[in-house]
């Protein structure tokens, strides 16, 4: 691969030739950081491969070396339905050594591990600050790129990410097999050189009198920019760098896919397959070793040559991860270990409120301008007005603010006020002595009586430290927030539905209430800021879908205070029908699965207020409606105490209307195949969970067997054995 391109051949040689040299030479540059040629010979060489394909455009490939370049301008980005999620970890906040031990402790009690058994092994990489991506190859070559959106739908941005030099376009196969079918899990990110010299070039631009042109906060919002263009030669001009960490979908052995029995094994055939690995990736034995690990690569952190923000451990060996399972949305095999948030000094300008959907009155400090954790803070909460006068924030104080979690930004305290003239505190009278006196301060901050947003009456409920609004859907902070609850996927799902478009409705008394979304019209829609005709025709679609719904969904959608998709579900399936609970008792509300006093006391409050009735009223007239009983108490409780596992794309149902249906029966849908799991119900392109069922004898059916299942009469008792 070292000898230098020669024209020997004809034009179709040459051009395999070239390609076959110039993957290999990107590869031993942008991975490997040993170049084996100067970059002139491979301008030299690229500029042949340009000048051949000039001549035969009908040879470009998708993978070809020339497609790096970008080029594309983009309407908007495709929507990518994820075959294997893309889950969250979840993260273990404390950032001392009982973090790695909380996680072990777990995992070995999950697993059912006595004190004499070994250690568990342990693989733990750094925790990259940049962008999740999904990679997708079918028959070695790049054929899609998705970021991770809500974990089940992301964006399509292909064509940006073949622009980064890390990326194979297509995989090489000397040192192993390459499956038909391989998703690459991974983050793009920006190094902090590229990134120092992208803003030396932005000023540049700047200086030269460029218009559009800023400069960037930090690597990664840059490297989330960059993704995110929709012309990709801008993309191509922004130098960022990928490191792979996980595999999504991948071909079953059965089908000329791989087998690995840990996730250590996999990382080194995605170093075979031409990705980049971090060096950093290592093997731990115990929670001794995860330990050593993060306090080794925290006291490196600085000198990386890319952000992270902490660490992630993964048990080692799949079998145990697929014992382990999830939990909500997230896996239990493995965890994020943060570092200690970044803190840095600022003063209190002012002390605002800010109004929640809930009504909850949240004191905000407005600050001074201050970079923290790689993010320019200028707010920072302060919780609850217990919280502010525990630590006495003021207007004018220096305090110290920490990015809780690399995330949220607070203010952890005041820094006292420091002697004018030295350490000593000289007696002085006059008017020497306003020499030696402390800055002045701020009152002590009060919370306002009268909603600062509509003036609604205040109040702070017996035993609780929260002050609420009492204006409900009258006050339009509450109003805009309780508009994007209701919209949102896992609710009503309405497309289009965003923040600012709901400050419009709203500020412009367009929307007063949730029936009013369903009486907006075509053109009072277009009317609004970046609302063309389509955007409105494709926003009333949405709007008309979404009238008919489920009662969890809807129940969900309307806020009520403690109550979430679970709760929600619950309540529907104990009343089976939205009248029945609205005249339930805080007794009969007692009586539902997984429900105490404080939920049950919420949701009576919440229907015996006579507007929310009639929110609910106006919703139904306007259409909204679902199928009252379906998965109640009332209705056949066919899959009562089993436990089924979705898997594989289904030819009609979506994956949460087939949980639904699932949960509506009685029956849990888990994210693992274990004995215990009843059945396993395969779609299309179903991926290990089904291999697993067939390994260890679980009933395996498809979506008609689903459905079969659950219009069958309900299973006699201890009936209900796995297989």
């Amino acid at each position: 691969m070292n000898a230098l391109f020669d024209d020997a051949g004809d034009d179709r040689t040459r051009w395999e030739r070239l390609c076959q040299q110039l993957h290999h030479h990107a590869h031993c540059y942008y991975v490997l950081d040993a170049p084996e040629i100067p970059d002139a010979e491979y301008d030299r060489l690229f500029q042949a491969l340009q000048a051949l394909e000039a001549t035969h455009p009908d040879w470009v490939t998708p993978d070809s070396p020339t497609q790096r370049v970008g080029g594309r301008v983009l309407d908007g980005f495709g929507t990518v339905r994820h075959r294997v999620p893309m889950l969250s970890i979840r993260t273990e906040t404390d950032t001392e050594a009982s973090g790695a031990q909380a996680f072990d402790e777990r995992v070995r009690k999950e697993l059912e591990l006595t004190p004499s058994d070994p250690p568990v092994g342990y693989v733990a990489e750094p925790k990259f600050d940049g962008l999740a991506m999904s990679l997708r190859y079918e028959a070695g070559v790049l054929v899609q790129a998705a970021t991770r959106g809500d974990g089940e739908l992301g964006e399509d941005v292909s064509a940006n990410i073949r622009t980064i030099g890390q990326v194979p376009l297509r995989l090489p196969s000397d040192r192993r097999p390459v499956p038909p079918v391989l998703e690459v899990r991974g983050e793009v990110y920006m190094r902090r050189d590229d990134f120092e010299a992208l803003n030396e070039r932005q000023r540049q631009r700047i200086a030269a009198g460029a218009k559009g042109e800023k400069t960037f906060v930090n690597p990664r919002n840059a490297a989330a920019g960059a993704v995110r263009q929709l012309d990709s030669a801008i993309a191509a001009e922004r130098p960022l760098s990928f490191f792979a960490y996980g595999l999504g979908e991948v071909s079953p052995p059965a089908d000329g896919g791989p087998t690995f029995a840990t996730h250590h094994e996999s990382l080194m055939a995605l170093r075979d397959w031409g990705f980049p690995v971090s060096s950093e990736v290592a093997l731990c034995q115990g929670v001794d070793e995860l330990i050593a690990y993060h306090r080794r690569l925290g006291a490196e952190r600085d000198r990386l040559p890319f952000d992270i923000d902490g660490v992630v451990y993964k048990v080692d060996r799949l079998d145990w991860q697929r014992a382990l399972g999830f939990v909500t949305r997230e896996p239990r095999w493995a965890v994020a270990h943060k570092y200690p948030a970044q803190e840095q000094m600022t003063t209190v300008l002012a002390i605002d409120v800010q109004v929640g959907r809930t009504g909850k009155l949240t004191p905000v400090a407005k600050l001074a301008p201050v970079f923290v954790g790689g993010v320019t803070v200028t707010n920072a909460t302060l919780h609850n007005e217990d919280e502010v006068l525990r630590k006495d924030v003021r207007v004018g104080d220096t305090v110290i603010v920490r990015r809780a979690g690399d995330v949220i930004p607070e203010v952890v305290a005041v820094v006292p006020p420091a002697p004018v003239a030295g350490d000593a505190q000289p007696t002085a009278e006059g008017p020497q002595a306003d020499l030696f006196a402390a800055p002045a301060r701020g009152p002590l901050f009060g919370m306002p009586s009268a909603c600062p947003v509509c003036g609604s009456a205040v109040v702070r409920e017996a035993g609780e430290a929260d002050h609420r609004c009492t204006g409900g859907l009258f006050c339009s902070a509450q109003r805009k927030q309780a508009l994007l609850h209701y919209a949102q996927r896992r609710a009503m799902d309405i497309e289009g539905l965003g923040d600012k478009l709901v400050e419009q409705m709203v500020d412009g008394d367009i929307v007063r209430g949730l029936p009013d979304l369903y009486r907006l019209g075509l053109s009072a829609l277009a009317r609004l800021d970046r609302m063309a005709d389509k955007s409105a025709a494709n926003l009333l679609a949405a709007l008309e879908a979404s009238k008919h719904t489920t009662l969890p969904r809807f129940l969900f959608a309307l806020g009520i205070r403690h109550v979430g998709e679970a709760t929600a579900r619950e309540l529907a399936r104990h009343f089976g029908g939205l009248d029945k609970l609205m005249d339930a008792t805080p007794e009969q509300l007692l009586e539902v699965r997984d429900i105490g006093p404080v939920v049950a006391d919420s949701v009576h409050t919440f229907f015996q207020q006579a507007h929310n009735r009639e929110v609910v009223e106006q919703l139904r007239a306007c259409g909204v409606h679902w199928e009252e009983g379906a998965g109640t108490s009332d209705a056949p409780q066919v899959l009562a105490g089993q436990t089924l596992v979705l898997t594989g794309t289904l030819p009609h149902l979506s994956r949460d209307q087939a949980k639904a249906l699932i949960e509506a029966a009685g029956g849990k849908v888990s994210g693992s195949v274990s004995k215990k799991t009843h059945h396993v119900v395969a779609g299309a392109e179903a991926g290990s969970k089904l291999d697993k069922a067939r390994e260890l004898g679980v009933s395996v059916i498809d979506e008609a067997g689903l459905l079969a299942l659950l219009s069958s009469p309900p299973a006699a008792d201890g009936a209900d054995t796995p297989g």
